[in-house]
């Protein structure tokens, strides 16, 4: 009975040095592949200081626009008192009230403070004057967020003013939304789900279906078939390239007709830059597939590189001025930034491409650098 018991010992000993030596196997495997080390330890790591600096609801100096029609002592103190906080930013000195829109529609300024003629007088005599607080809706949250700052800063200072008087002073401060009077999240969100799922089905799923070409060893056979290297590769992406648009277009019918979703600029300059940003996804899914030689590496990289950037990083959600600088400067070379500036401007702004002409040229430069690069890819993989 004990010659059986050291046997059965035995056996377990050696059944548990076997898992020892397996277990060590794989982990000499996870550390020897860069790839799986990226997954594992890169993408927590991505994640975390993307979603902790992206998400945030504070305003960092906010750049905004001062109408001061006034030019008298009290707009000049107010003026002083908002230069002077780290919230608000001014960068624009209007004249007329014909500038507002147009200073708007270059993109930069979210508010402009207007200051009305009989600010100063009317504040003396009456013991109450008026000041206008118009603001860029198309992201209302930002907007609310932004005039709920200048609003502090004036009653602030109205209450330095009432400290030592027996009749205060009154300021109404009256609000006014440009493109998004009604402060509908549904205006954000749709040309931000638009971006989404135009790189979700152009970019990722493009990559994941060349990718299998490569890793069930077809795509060898289509490239040795009498079609040209460049035909194979717009065969495997027109059809993406179809869907994405009806999707597209889908998308932005139900906004229209449920939700109310204005297109105040040309439909037909819409329809362009949608294609523009869908052939742009396109070269950027091709481009991975260059890189990777398998659907998983794939996915995870467009995962990484495609969809967290894109939701994190494009101002669909998070607005980009309110983040650290380096996620500013990461936040230029995300393609999804310079369309939802370009679907914003014309859908709610009503802007022409005079007024975009930068984002369309720069989402050009992507189509051109990706296929570039893909290019090169392919030649040095067929050679």
């Amino acid at each position: 009975m004990r010659f059986f018991s050291i046997l059965r010992g035995q056996r377990k000993g050696a059944k548990m040095n076997r898992l020892r030596a397996f277990i060590k196997k794989e982990f000499y495997h996870i550390i020897r592949d860069w790839r799986t080390l990226i997954i594992l330890i890169g993408m927590p790591m991505a994640q975390i200081i993307l979603f902790g600096f992206a998400i945030t609801n504070e305003v960092n100096e906010a750049k905004i626009g001062i109408l001061d029609k006034a030019k008298d002592e009290e707009s000049r103190n107010i003026i002083n008192k908002i230069d002077a906080s780290s919230y608000l930013d001014i960068t624009e000195y209007l004249s007329t009230d014909e500038e507002i829109e147009k200073v708007f529609k270059k993109g930069n300024v979210k508010e402009i403070i207007v200051f009305p003629a009989d600010f100063g007088r009317d504040l003396w005599a009456n013991n109450q004057a008026d000041i206008q607080v118009v603001s860029d809706a198309t992201d209302p949250n930002t907007a609310d967020l932004i005039f709920n700052y200048t609003r502090a800063i004036i009653l602030n200072h109205l209450n330095e003013m009432n400290a030592n008087i027996e009749s205060p002073f009154q300021i109404e401060i009256n609000q006014q939304m440009l493109y998004n009077p009604a402060l509908k999240g549904v205006y954000l969100f749709v040309p931000g789900l638009i971006t989404v799922i135009l790189m979700l089905i152009s970019a990722m799923m493009t990559s994941i279906s060349i990718t299998k070409e490569k890793e069930l060893g077809t795509m060898e056979v289509l490239l040795a078939t009498p079609m040209a290297p460049v035909q194979v590769v717009l065969a495997k992406v027109i059809p993406y390239l179809l869907l994405a648009f009806i999707d597209a277009v889908l998308v932005l019918l139900l906004g229209y007709f449920v939700f109310d979703v204005p297109i105040r600029g040309s439909l037909v300059l819409l329809l362009f830059e949608t294609l523009v940003f869908i052939v742009t996804a396109l070269s950027l899914g091709v481009f991975i597939s260059t890189r990777t030689s398998s659907q998983q590496v794939a996915l995870m990289i467009s995962l990484m590189l495609l969809m967290l950037p894109t939701i994190l990083l494009s101002g669909f959600i998070f607005p980009i001025e309110n983040m650290p600088n380096p996620l500013q400067i990461i936040s230029n070379i995300v393609p999804a930034r310079w369309f939802v500036i370009i679907l914003k401007g014309i859908m709610l702004k009503g802007l022409g491409i005079a007024a975009i002409w930068e984002e369309t040229l720069i989402l050009i430069g992507f189509i051109v650098f990706f296929i570039a690069l893909s290019v090169k890819n392919y030649k040095i993989r067929l050679t």
